[in-house]
């Protein structure tokens, strides 16, 4: 009975994801059965989803990443672009310009990636925001092959993580990291170098 429940969860999860995906015109050249779960979409950019990239979305799917879904936000026209081989798992992507994951790409559980500020500093900026004006700060978010990122790390906006590097859990990652380090902390500086095998 419980394989049967299973079957029947994940079945109904694919069907939403493929609705989801046509309303939202998600891109997505992954097997839906890679995704385990039902993804939040929201916002009207453009998100792409590349073969092999696999996902948990929920509670259920992964707790490492507590009572949430995975989700992808493209606002004011923002771009998401998720490369081939990547894992995602409960994480929040948000994109007012561009965020991109290049292949193989690990995400974990909990992480936060924004490339605005949501909100400008100044506070007769932020009334203005109130009333409909938006003047918030975005740049970029660049994620290089084989990054992986560590559950509830923040990625904030203009920050590309390099190539084989690993942020640490918890971390919140500010500024730029070279390929092959390790960083961690609040916030994030470098604990070591990768030494080549």
């Amino acid at each position: 009975m419980r394989k049967l429940l299973h079957g029947l969860d994940r079945g109904l999860c694919r069907l939403a994801n493929r609705v989801i995906f046509r309303l939202k015109r998600v891109e997505c050249l992954t097997d839906l059965a890679n995704i385990n779960g039902t993804l939040r979409i929201a916002g009207h950019g453009r998100i792409s989803i590349g073969a092999g990239t696999r996902m948990n979305s929920g509670p259920r799917r992964n707790p490492i990443g507590g009572d949430t879904k995975l989700t992808l936000v493209c606002r004011h026209g923002g771009e998401i672009e998720i490369g081939p081989d990547c894992g995602l798992s409960n994480c929040a992507i948000v994109a007012d310009s561009k965020v991109v994951l290049e292949a193989e790409v690990m995400i974990g559980g909990g992480v936060k990636i924004y490339d605005t500020d949501f909100h400008n500093v100044d506070p007769e900026l932020r009334r203005a925001e109130r009333a409909g004006t938006y003047h918030g700060v975005s740049r970029p978010v660049l994620i290089r092959r084989n990054a992986f990122i560590g559950a509830h790390a923040i990625i904030l906006k203009g920050v590309t993580v390099g190539e084989n590097s690993v942020v640490g859990a918890g971390s919140v990652v500010s500024r730029d990291i070279p390929d092959n380090e390790i960083w961690a902390g609040n916030p994030a500086a470098l604990v070591r170098r990768m030494t080549q095998s």
